[in-house]
């Protein structure tokens, strides 16, 4: 079975539904009809629900877009839909977006108001920046966001950067009172694993966060019965061991982003997390469903493989390591056997005193978008030579690119103007970029070309002058 709280109800459901889609759920079954069916891939926020479960110790809640959101990840958890706040009338969110005028058709309200809400509980303090934070992935059509704004600038300045607790929201009115019942009630199931019931598992589904598949090909996903990866806690670890990080391959981005092994091993990402989706996906997007997709534009695939990353796969009677830039066979194709699933991931983290790391993108959006060519780099010197570096870029080919001949060609060479006009026609041979709704194949071998000169700006901007070759002759 699968057990949760749905607002202030446990709720069991047989584990034949465990690939439903959440909305379809809650909306059908449960007749909540106020999180809205509009986008169905999670791109809009309207559908938003707030997930929560004990992190550390306390009871933290995770924005997720409950439409393309596998029931079974609801397991041991507690779901909060707008039906769930205002029990007891109005909340003091609703309220703000009602005082500053934060509505009009209303469509799109409930994931508003949900996201704000989730702003309170995630265990961090409750600033503007965070609040703004919270509704990066609800969008208005028609209100206008100012107004909307405004009402997150009232509901940070009750809190003044502190972080309240469940009980004091209570007693503020932010939350309803059976809150306060929660955590007690979520410790009772939080332990029961899923149980089969005699279902038989589909052979080779793995479903992780569900993000993509429930994209691409839903009415499958629906009647299927996968094996579900999301909360596996052998593959929910983020280590540090020595010099290498691992993390497994049920860790989301989300994790990852607030994780402080991972961002104090490998610095200065806060820029990269904001090109990834939305909150609402980043709370749901694993990383090895993220790799094993292998798209050829995925964001994370490109971020490590830019870091030479290493992966490990398992059949459940041995384990094989072999680096990322060795996965990727042809579209889609990936270098995997029979029985074989991802299970971790590691990087060697490199000397940042002699190295550099670098990821760019260019999408026709700069936010929640996907990339038209994203690109990756690791370059370390030594005596200005190139003692080692990894370049990675997507876009240019059938699969998430790493570019043998371009660091082969770099390595030993001193970082100048001559080097790099000789390693773009290295970088110009080993893509292979076709026409599509995200531009034409001589714009990405631009773009490949302005990427790669980015990444070595970022190196050292004052000594190195690639002001001749910002634009192709």
């Amino acid at each position: 079975m699968i057990r949760f709280i749905l607002n202030d109800r446990t709720i069991s459901v047989p584990l034949q539904d465990s690939a439903k889609a959440t909305l379809d759920f809650i909306r059908k079954e449960r007749k909540l009809k106020g999180m809205k069916l509009v986008c169905k891939e999670g791109e809009c926020g309207a559908c938003t629900v707030l997930v929560g479960d004990f992190e550390s110790g306390r009871l933290v809640y995770r924005s997720m877009t409950s439409c393309i959101m596998p029931l079974a990840n609801a397991h041991g958890k507690h779901l909060l839909t707008i039906e769930g706040l205002d029990m007891e009338g109005l909340t003091k969110v609703q309220r703000a977006m009602i005082d500053q005028s934060g509505t009009q058709c209303g469509f799109c309200t409930p994931g508003f108001v949900v996201s704000m809400t989730g702003a309170l509980l995630t265990g961090e303090e409750v600033s503007m920046k965070n609040m703004v934070k919270a509704i990066d992935g609800n969008i208005c059509r028609c209100t206008g966001y100012k107004s909307i704004l405004r009402a997150c600038e009232s509901v940070a300045d009750d809190w003044n950067d502190s972080v309240p607790s469940i009980e004091q929201l209570v007693e503020a009115g932010y939350l309803p009172d059976y809150f306060n019942t929660i955590p007690a009630k979520l410790e009772k199931i939080k332990n029961q694993s899923l149980q089969s019931n005699g279902l038989k598992r589909a052979e080779g589904i793995k479903l992780g966060g569900g993000t993509d598949l429930y994209v691409q090909k839903p009415r499958q996903m629906y009647t299927s019965a996968p094996d579900h990866m999301f909360d596996k806690p052998e593959l929910n670890h983020i280590e540090l061991n020595g010099n290498v990080l691992s993390f497994g391959a049920s860790v989301t981005m989300g994790d990852l982003y607030r994780s402080a092994v991972f961002n104090d091993a490998l610095p200065g990402n806060e820029e990269f997390f904001k090109l990834l989706s939305s909150s609402q996906i980043r709370n749901m997007a694993t990383i090895g469903g993220n790799l094993v997709n292998a798209s050829p534009i995925g964001d994370f695939t490109i971020f490590l493989l830019g870091l030479n990353a290493d992966i490990e796969l398992t059949d459940g009677k041995s384990t094989r390591r072999l680096p990322l830039r060795e996965f990727y066979l042809d579209y889609k194709k990936m270098n995997m056997r029979d029985g074989e699933h991802l299970t971790n991931i590691l990087i060697e983290i490199p000397d940042f005193s002699s190295s550099y790391f670098n990821f760019e993108k260019v999408s026709q959006r700069k936010y929640l978008d996907i990339a038209s060519v994203n690109s990756a780099a690791l370059i370390q010197l030594q005596n200005d030579k190139i003692a080692e570096c990894h370049i990675s870029i997507g876009g240019v080919g059938p699969t998430p690119k790493y570019l043998n001949k371009t660091r082969d060609f770099l390595l030993g060479k001193i970082l100048d103007g001559n080097t790099l006009t000789k390693a773009l026609d290295v970088l110009q041979s080993e893509i292979s970029p076709i026409s599509d709704p995200r531009g034409s194949a001589d714009y990405k071998r631009l773009l490949a070309r302005q990427l790669f000169l980015a990444h070595c700006l970022k190196i050292n901007s004052e000594i190195l002058d690639v002001s001749s070759l910002i634009t192709p002759a």
